[in-house]
């Protein structure tokens, strides 16, 4: 049954979860073998639950900086993002209840589009 609140237990649960997903995806799992090996996989969820936790539960634990990590990585896409958080999106609601889920998709897609922008968006440079 889905859990009807978001916790640290819950977001830990369903984080580990959505990366399990993640690391066998074809399209955006070479990205995440590349940059995390697999020795460093439990250190990468404990900075993602702080992160997601600072993001939802509003703990202030993560101190990153999210978009230089992703800048870093070089050779992301628009559609590993899309991938990303269609897998994110299928785990939420296959965990959580769909307030919960919904919250929880709504703020990674704002943060999806903030970085997305940020790497891909390259206005005109010619000024008419």
């Amino acid at each position: 049954m889905p859990d009807a609140t978001l916790t640290e237990t819950s977001l830990a649960a369903f984080l580990a979860a959505f990366y399990a997903k993640v690391r066998q995806d074809d399209m955006i799992g070479p990205v995440f073998a590349r940059a995390i090996p697999d020795s460093d996989w439990p250190r990468h969820l404990a900075v993602i639950q702080d992160f997601w936790s600072s993001v939802l539960l509003k703990s202030g634990r993560y101190k990153g900086n999210p978009f230089g990590k992703h800048q870093a990585l070089g050779g992301l896409e628009p559609a590993h993002f899309a991938r990303w958080l269609g897998l994110f999106e299928d785990t939420a609601h296959a965990v959580f209840e769909p307030a919960v889920a919904g919250t929880m998709i709504e703020r990674a897609h704002r943060i999806g589009d903030s970085l997305k922008a940020g790497l891909f968006f390259r206005p005109d440079s010619q000024v008419p």
